[in-house]
C-alpha cells in the first residue's frame, strides 16, 4: 500500500496494464492499482497478497462500499469489459461516477467510454440530479445486479391541431364537461373523452381539469355557469388573458382542491409536453401521471403511447426498489419510462430503462 493505492512491481506494467486494462502507469515496469482493481487481481488469484493480506482480508478491510464496487467490476469484467474506477489519476473525468467501462476490445488508453457506471446497493437513496447520462448498478440484498441506463434528454412529438374557437365547458366536480364541442376538440387534437352510451343523442367531451387548465390559459376554452349555458354569464376576453384568467384561477382552485400541490406540477408538465408537439393523456392505468402520444392525426388510429411519465419534484430522491418498479412496469406494457423534474420554471427530463451490458 502507498496511501490510497496499490503498488505493484515487477512485470506489472506489461502484465496488468498493457494487456488486461488494470491500474495506471508508474515509472518503469510499476503499476499503481486502486482497491477495486486489486480486490479483482486477488480474486483471480493473480496477486498473492497486499501487504500480507489475502482476498477476503483485504476485501474485509476495504472502505465503505468497496464490497458493491467489487461485485459490479467483476461482472463487467466477466462481460469481457475493461473498466477503470473512476477517479483522478485513473480518468479524464471522475465525477458523478464510480467505474467508467470501456468499449469491447478496447482500454484505458484508447479515448473511447461506453458507460459511466454508478455503483449502489438496493437501501441507497439516489438523487435524481445525480442521474442521466449514468448508468447506475443496483446491488440488490442477495448480491444479484440490475442495470439501469439514464439519459437527459427532452421528448418531442409531432402532434399537431387547430381548435376554430374558444370551447364552452362547464365545471362539474373534478372535470369540465363541453358540450356539443368541434370534432377535432377530440379527434384531432386528443382531448378529453366522448360522453356515450347506446342510444343517446347527447354529444359531448369530458375533459380532465389539467387539460381544461390548460386550454383555459391558451384560451381555447371559457368556463360557463352550470345555470347559464347560453354563455350570458360566462367570462370575457380578460378571462382568457393567460394564468392570470378568471377561468383559469376557477380550475386551478379546483385541481389544488382536489389533489393539492401536485395539481401545479402535474400542469407544468402537461403543458411542457403540449408545448413540444406530445399528447399526455392520463397514465392511471399504469401507475404514472400521463402516458404520451408523439404523432396523433386520428383517435380513430392511434397506435400505442411511447413513454410513461411520472412528475416529481427536481430535488426527488429515488428508493432504487420504487424506480425498478417504474421501469419493469414501462417496459412490460411497451413504453419508456421518463421522469419530469419540476424546477417551477422549467422542466427538465431523465429517461431511465433496463441495460443488459
Amino acid at each position: 500500500m502507498r496511501g490510497d493505492r496499490i503498488v505493484v512491481g515487477g512485470d506489472a506494467r506489461q502484465r496488468f496494464h498493457d494487456a488486461r486494462g488494470y491500474g495506471v502507469p508508474l515509472d518503469g515496469d510499476e503499476v499503481a492499482l486502486a482497491r477495486v482493481e486489486a480486490a479483482h487481481l486477488l480474486f483471480r488469484g493473480d496477486l498473492d497478497a497486499v501487504d500480507g493480506a489475502g482476498f477476503r482480508e483485504f476485501l474485509a478491510a476495504g472502505d465503505d462500499g468497496l464490497g458493491t464496487r467489487f461485485l459490479v467490476y467483476a461482472d463487467l469484467r466477466g462481460r469481457g469489459f475493461y473498466l477503470s474506477p473512476a477517479r483522478e489519476g485513473w480518468v479524464a473525468d471522475p465525477a458523478g461516477a464510480d467505474l467508467v467501462v470501456y468499449p469491447r476490445g478496447k482500454g484505458p488508453d484508447d479515448g473511447e467510454v461506453a458507460y459511466r457506471v454508478r455503483v449502489v446497493g438496493e437501501r441507497a437513496i439516489v438523487s435524481a440530479g445525480d442521474l442521466g447520462d449514468v448508468v447506475l448498478a443496483v446491488v440488490d440484498e442477495e448480491s444479484e445486479l440490475t442495470y439501469f441506463d439514464t439519459d437527459r434528454l427532452t421528448p418531442s412529438g409531432e402532434t399537431t391541431y387547430d381548435l376554430p374557437d374558444a370551447v364552452e365547458g362547464v365545471l362539474l366536480d373534478d372535470r369540465v364537461v363541453v358540450w356539443e364541442p368541434p370534432a377535432s376538440l377530440h379527434a384531432s387534437a386528443f382531448y378529453g373523452q366522448r360522453l356515450t352510451g347506446r342510444a343517446t343523442a347527447v354529444d359531448a367531451v369530458q375533459l380532465s381539469l389539467v387539460e381544461a387548465a390548460y386550454l383555459a390559459a391558451e384560451g381555447d376554452l371559457v368556463l360557463a355557469d352550470v345555470d347559464a349555458l347560453d354563455g350570458s354569464e360566462r367570462g370575457g376576453d380578460d378571462d382568457r388573458a393567460g394564468d392570470g384568467g378568471a377561468d383559469v384561477q376557477r380550475l386551478l382552485t379546483r385541481g389544488r382542491a382536489v389533489e393539492g400541490e401536485r395539481f401545479d406540477r402535474r400542469l407544468r408538465t402537461y403543458r411542457a409536453l403540449r408545448d413540444r408537439g406530445l399528447v399526455p393523456k392520463t397514465g392511471f392505468k399504469f401507475g404514472a401521471d400521463f402516458r404520451t402520444y408523439a404523432n396523433v392525426e386520428d383517435v380513430e388510429d392511434l397506435g400505442h403511447s411511447e413513454w410513461l411519465v411520472r412528475c416529481l419534484e427536481a430535488g426527488h430522491a429515488f428508493d432504487p426498489r420504487d424506480l425498478a418498479l417504474d421501469v419493469r412496469l414501462a417496459h412490460g406494457v411497451r413504453k419508456r419510462m421518463l421522469f419530469a423534474l419540476d424546477h417551477r420554471d422549467e422542466i427538465t427530463w431523465l429517461a431511465v430503462s433496463r441495460l443488459t451490458p
